[in-house]
């Protein structure tokens, strides 16, 4: 048996070292193999910015604060060895969470932001998911729970030569995985260590990370802390990281701690925060179809304060309760404000289909698809609006890849396989 394995094995390591890509690995300058080069992996961490911000209800709506984050993160991104497309996101989720996906984006949410103190707690965190980028983390994650036949799918939207239903079956699987990504305790050591480098090196006192894991252990007890979902603090993590900091860095409490621009920024988003305890407020009531109760506490949450998250509620609200009109206004206010918001979209194309308006419909799912391209419900109602202007075809395709993406849940199942039958001529 194991004679035969090895001559399967030398038969195909020819096939398996040219599927390999060679790189110089950022952190120790070596050459090493890998199935992902740089740029396939930074674009599959793009096909998958729309669907983060989404599943944290939309970018944070204040330029002032984007366009801090920004610049703090860039400025650690600047002095990390790895050259990548980094891009730095605030999203409205009042959960206390920060992640990155594979090749540079990373997102912090407002609730996170809301529980620091001072700035280089922000760095330290920011520093942190930089370190997972740049250990290609994400990237060793992909190669070995995917097959290489999925992440070529992936990449094939990108460059528009995959079949279209495998590729997005194949996006929503990878999609779900890097959203809900595990680290092993080597993996977060790791990322430990550098986010505690890139700190000291970009100016900052490293104790911030330290600060932040003393936070997060604090609330622990109180189970709403995202961040430890994904990332295991045991209190060895909290050990090493203080040994570091006093042997490698020990002239570091004379780096910079905080600043006046962090504090103007906390201030922005403590102003902002009564109209988001009213939309989560409105969501439980939403939940139970209390639309009476939730369109209240949203119309006060709009009045404290705008957001695109606001008003995206206020219009799914909308949308039920049958006031196609005003669902549309509220979907556009939040897409005027974020408009890589995918939800909104949906909501204004379901309301534009329902109103029998097919082809503004069509116009918006379309744009919807191309932010986040594996919702099912995205796909059914295309599939009604392209079978109402008599287009078969695209009502086929889209119907189909409708039922091949629902999770059973959506109520409309049953219809669609009907609009398929009648389609199909049986």
């Amino acid at each position: 048996m194991k004679k035969k394995f090895f001559k399967f094995f030398i038969f195909f390591l020819p096939f398996l070292l040219f599927a390999c890509i060679q790189e110089i690995d950022p952190l120790s300058g070596k050459k090493v193999y890998t199935l992902l080069s740089t740029e396939q992996e930074i674009s599959i961490g793009h096909q998958i910015i729309a669907s983060a911000i989404n599943e944290n209800d939309g970018l944070y709506p204040d330029r002032e604060v984007q366009n801090y984050i920004r610049g703090i993160g860039e400025k650690i991104a600047s002095i990390t060895p790895r050259k990548v497309d980094y891009r730095f996101y605030v999203v409205n989720s009042s959960e206390i969470n920060a992640f990155a996906l594979p090749g540079g984006p990373v997102f912090i949410t407002r609730g996170i932001l809301l529980k620091m103190d001072k700035e280089s707690e922000l760095v330290g965190v920011l520093a942190h998911e930089l370190g997972h980028i740049n250990a290609r983390h994400h990237a060793k994650f992909l190669e070995k729970t995917y097959g290489m036949n999925i992440l070529l799918n992936i990449l094939g939207i990108a460059l528009h030569e995959s079949k279209y239903a495998a590729a997005v079956m194949s996006l929503a699987q990878v999609s779900s995985g890097l959203l809900q990504l595990k680290f092993s305790r080597d993996q977060e050591n790791e990322a430990d260590s550098l986010g505690v480098k890139f700190s000291y090196q970009a100016g900052y006192d490293p104790e911030g990370l330290l600060s932040m894991f003393e936070k997060f252990k604090a609330m622990q007890k109180g189970g709403n802390v995202e961040w430890l979902s994904t990332h295991p603090l045991p209190d060895t993590r909290i050990k090493n990281v203080q040994q570091m900091i006093s042997r490698q860095y020990p002239d570091s409490y004379r780096l910079k701690q905080d600043s006046e621009n962090f504090h103007r920024i906390q201030s922005i988003l403590r102003s902002t925060k009564e109209s988001y305890d009213y939309v989560e407020r409105a969501k439980k009531y939403i939940k139970f179809h209390n639309y009476s109760e939730a369109l209240s506490l949203l119309d006060k949450a709009i009045a404290v304060y705008g957001s695109n998250q606001a008003y995206t509620y206020r219009a799914l609200v909308n949308l039920n309760l049958k006031r196609y009109s005003e669902a549309i206004n509220d979907a556009n206010r939040a897409i005027q404000l974020d408009s890589l918001y995918f939800y909104p979209l949906l909501i204004k194309g379901v309301a534009l289909t329902h109103t029998g308006r097919w082809n503004e419909s069509i116009n918006t799912l379309e744009k919807a698809k191309k932010l986040v391209s594996e919702n099912p419900d995205t796909y059914y109602y295309l599939g009604v609006d392209y079978q109402a202007v008599g287009n078969r075809a695209k009502a086929i395709e889209n119907l189909s890849t409708a039922l091949q993406l629902t999770d059973g849940k959506r109520g409309w199942e049953a219809d669609a396989q009907r609009r398929l039958r009648v389609l199909r001529g049986y």
